[in-house]
């Protein structure tokens, strides 16, 4: 295998390492601390194991990031690169003895252009900071993460993440036109375009999305921006049971609307939302669906929308009154993963996506498997997309609830791969569903994937560990 040729460094190097890394960085870029490296060890994933950095780097410039890349390559140091770090699947856990590249320094915003209707940024940008400057040009850069006050464009791109508005404007990848990465020997690449079309040679921008920096390290990225629609308004349905709420997803996409956000929060969820914020959502109900449309006529939209939850069996449908209702729904569903990890302290965040019209048998068996492990896992999902987030709440202080959350956890991947589903929507492998990838592309798919890894990575020094 590619990674077993990573050693960690010796300890003789270790110094040489630092004493290197500094001949290209300013001091206040690397740092030594033991303290200070041990806090860049992990993201924000249960499960998954991680090493002690020998150094971390935080570069400001492709050039500084082409240092520390040519200094890994000649001390066969490995290199983890690093976002935000809200990442759930470890894919940006540290290796022994690794360098963990952290990106959030290179934050700027190089370029916003009305007319060609693309922002250029570096990695560093935070999402929800980059579609606040987008907006004031009257443009909108739809992907948006529950955690887009804190993760980063980089980080998105390197798991290709999605968010609520999935369902009408797509994911990451559909965003990124092109990218400049610095690869594993500190060559600059760039690969893409600015324009609105373009098929020269092999998509190498799209291998790039959702690599989990194992192939290279993106320092800077071309993204599609769309102009800023309409202010959405947002509906909610109550329903007696999941399954009345997956049918009411299936009228409404059979139907042909095409909703800017279509979500739903079990019983469970909605319970930990109110617990935690007081925000007074119906916990009569064993599921809540959220739709909104951003068309010129939310209304009517949200009225045709409604009829459909109504026939398919909704208790209560209310459309919101203004934006800001909207707002407040809105808000209660980005609350969902911090409100589930109140109830016991830690969760298991799985990422499961099925065909829509799977997706009440996807929680109809996600209900089996909590009650078989004796297990508190909430349930919510972008539900327009098939792709749900079933939570797993434990203890992570009692063994014997832990092994419990981590067998269940399983069983749900499982059972998404048996619905003809996929163990990853959008928050990646990284090292928590390494076997899972194995289990859903085969050996042939992971033989061709780890040849890719070896065209750009020959030493095995990105990411080491991760994906596969």
């Amino acid at each position: 295998m590619i990674m077993s040729r990573i050693e960690a460094p010796r300890d003789e190097h270790t110094g040489n390492l630092t004493d290197r890394l500094l001949a290209g960085l300013p001091p206040e870029a690397v740092l030594t601390d033991p303290d200070v490296t041990a806090s860049y060890a992990h993201d924000m994933a249960s499960f998954c194991p991680a090493g002690s950095p020998a150094v971390v780097v935080l570069p400001r410039t492709v050039e500084q990031v082409q240092h520390v890349m040519r200094t890994a390559t000649e001390l066969r140091v490995p290199v983890v690169p690093q976002g935000a770090r809200t990442g759930l699947s470890g894919g940006a856990n540290a290796t022994e003895g690794c360098v963990v590249l952290s990106l959030t320094k290179m934050d700027r915003i190089l370029e916003i252009s009305p007319v060609d209707r693309i922002a250029v940024v570096e990695p560093g940008v935070v999402n929800a900071t980059l579609s606040r400057a987008v907006e004031e040009h009257g443009l909108y850069y739809p992907p948006d993460p529950s955690s887009w006050e804190m993760c980063t464009i980089g980080g998105n791109i390197g798991t290709a993440s999605g968010g609520l508005c999935c369902v009408k404007y797509g994911v990451t990848a559909e965003y990124v036109l092109g990218l400049d990465v610095v690869l594993a020997d500190g060559r600059l690449m760039s690969t893409g375009r600015r324009t609105a079309k373009g098929v020269a040679g092999y998509d190498l921008t799209r291998l790039f999305v959702g690599s989990e920096g194992s192939l290279g390290i993106v320092v800077r990225a071309v993204l599609a921006l769309k102009p800023k629609p309409p202010r959405q308004l947002v509906l909610a349905a109550e329903f007696a049971s999941a399954a009345a709420a997956c049918d009411a997803i299936c009228r409404i996409m059979e139907g042909g609307h095409v909703p800017s956000l279509l979500e739903l929060m079990d019983r469970t969820t909605v319970k930990a939302v109110n617990d935690l914020a007081h925000m007074g959502l119906p916990e009569t109900t064993e599921a809540l669906l959220l739709a909104a449309f951003d068309t010129p006529d939310p209304a009517a939209d949200l009225a045709a929308v409604g009829a459909l939850c109504e026939a398919a069996g909704a208790t209560q449908v209310v459309p919101a009154e203004d934006a800001a209702e909207s707002e407040m729904l809105l808000q209660a569903r980005r609350l969902s993963l911090t409100a589930l990890e109140a109830v016991k302290g830690t969760t298991m965040i799985d990422d499961v996506c099925v065909p829509r019209s799977r997706l009440g048998a996807m929680l109809e068996g996600v209900e089996r498997i909590a009650a078989a492990y004796g297990l508190t896992i909430g349930v919510c999902a972008h539900a327009g997309d098939g792709n749900t987030h079933p939570t797993v709440c434990f203890d992570a202080r009692d063994p014997e609830e832990s092994r419990r959350a981590r067998e269940s956890f399983d069983e749900i991947m499982a059972l998404g791969l048996e619905l003809g589903g996929t163990i990853t929507g959008e928050h990646g492998v990284g090292v928590l569903k390494k076997e899972w990838l194995a289990r859903e592309i085969g050996p042939v798919g992971v033989e061709m994937q780890r040849a890719v890894k070896q065209v750009f990575d020959p030493l095995g020094i990105l990411n080491p560990g991760k994906l596969f």
